[in-house]
């Protein structure tokens, strides 16, 4: 495995007898109330094997869903949204006692401050008469992605019991108040899987070549940046979902339902990048449906990408043909890969599969390559398409499943996954 910073501030290297260990992770797994997929919160027990292991008491928290109006500032803290389910799967998974903690909860602003709720369980904790305690959503708290004066309370408050701090929220890449500003405040560390994580991400920024990459997503301009870094570094680029709309809509000229004009003038910047070099490889055939969300045997057809000109303004293209694949040119560079990097959903989920599925069946066809899959939506479909595949990955020596693809995006776009701030925040100078 490729090594890590040496600047790099790693769990291994504190002194946890005892200690009380305050440990994001990102156990945002929960959906409609019920966990969809375990895999983040699998990915973290040896973190947390590793903690116990050397005498620290845990305390963990993890953000879930979206709580907060961007609009209105408001939070509602839903019970779909609660971590009781993660805690039930804890409690079953490793035998152990985790004791969630309840704060009063404001209908507008969420937790407004912790109270003294949680003296009972840390006095429990540090007896051993439980293993582990669980905060709400961090993002019920109502400073933990604010800007003001309570998010320096949050973090205070949030510190304040706790003798040391482990970063192991890959996934959460973003400086909130439980991700950045309090590994100011406590001696801070990276967990296991982060520093996982981190080391596979040398993987992706420095590939044993030929490297080949698959990236789709439902928006183009939140792509700019990771799309130009990844061109740099790929002998072959694949493109999916609406990002591989909005190329194709400006290298032809062309109207595609559902693709902006303004995402269609920033993909020429692609278009002319690739003039004269071939790295990106088009999938020649398209479905077309006019129905965004249904698909029926008389509303969907296949089409090639030299009639889309004929497209009319009901018809979408929702998904890649899995006859594309087909293409001597795809199936050479994906077979030929020694790093393949896979951040895409082919078509719209669920009703538009076929794609994905195939796509995953021919990468997963090199037994040679390291493949490195990112994000949720991805590891989601995989393991919804293709479970023989996915259950094999898992421990896979060539193959890793990120955690966070949009981490991992992030980290390319920067050219270092040591740019991310909550990792710059558990770094000595």
């Amino acid at each position: 495995m490729p090594n890590l910073d040496p600047r790099l501030r790693l769990m291994q290297q504190a002194h946890m007898k005892d200690k009380i260990v305050l440990i994001r992770v990102d156990h945002n797994v929960v959906k409609s109330g019920r966990i969809q997929d375990p895999y983040r919160i699998d990915a973290t027990l040896g973190t947390l094997y590793g903690i116990a292991a050397r005498g620290g008491r845990p305390i963990l928290m993890t953000h879930i869903g979206r709580p907060r109006d961007k609009k209105t500032g408001k939070i509602s803290c839903r019970e779909t949204e609660s971590v009781l389910p993660i805690v039930e799967y804890l409690s079953r998974k490793l035998a152990v006692t985790v004791r969630a903690i309840d704060f009063p909860i404001d209908p507008d602003r969420g937790i407004v401050r912790p109270d003294d709720a949680i003296a009972p369980a840390m006095q429990d904790l540090a007896s051993g008469k439980i293993d582990m305690i669980y905060l709400p959503n961090s993002r019920w708290f109502n400073g933990e992605e604010a800007k003001g004066p309570e998010r320096a309370a949050l973090a205070d408050e949030l510190a304040g019991p706790a003798d040391l701090y482990v970063n192991d929220a890959f996934g959460s890449y973003r400086a909130h108040a439980s991700t950045f500003d309090i590994a100011s405040r406590l001696p801070s560390y990276a967990g296991a899987l982060l520093q996982k994580e981190l080391a596979n991400l040398n993987r992706v920024l420095e590939p044993k070549r030929p490297f080949a990459a698959v990236v789709a997503g439902a928006k183009y301009d939140t792509k700019i940046g990771p799309l130009r870094a990844l061109y740099g570094k790929v002998d072959h680029l694949i493109l999916g979902g609406i990002i591989y709309n909005t190329y194709l809509a400006a290298k032809y000229d062309i109207e595609i339902a559902g693709v902006k004009e303004e995402d269609k003038a920033l993909a020429m910047e692609m278009v002319r990048m690739d003039e004269g070099q071939g790295k990106i490889l088009e999938p020649g055939r398209l479905v077309a449906c006019n129905s965004i969300k249904k698909r029926t045997a008389d509303n969907n057809r296949s089409i090639d990408i030299r009639d889309l000109g004929g497209l009319t303004s009901d018809d979408y293209l929702l998904d890649v043909d899995p006859r594309s694949f087909d293409n001597d040119a795809i199936r050479d560079a994906l077979g030929s890969a020694n790093t393949i990097f896979v951040n895409a959903v082919m078509g719209m989920m669920p009703d538009f599969f076929e794609g994905s599925r195939a796509l995953y069946k021919l990468i997963n066809a090199n037994r040679s390559a390291m493949k490195l899959f990112g994000g949720g939506d991805t590891l989601q479909a995989l393991r919804a398409l293709c479970p023989g595949e996915y259950l094999a990955g898992l421990d896979a020596p060539d193959v890793y499943f990120f955690t966070g693809g949009g981490s991992v995006l992030a980290a390319i776009e920067q050219g270092t996954p040591y740019g991310l701030e909550p990792v710059k925040a558990l770094m000595n100078e």
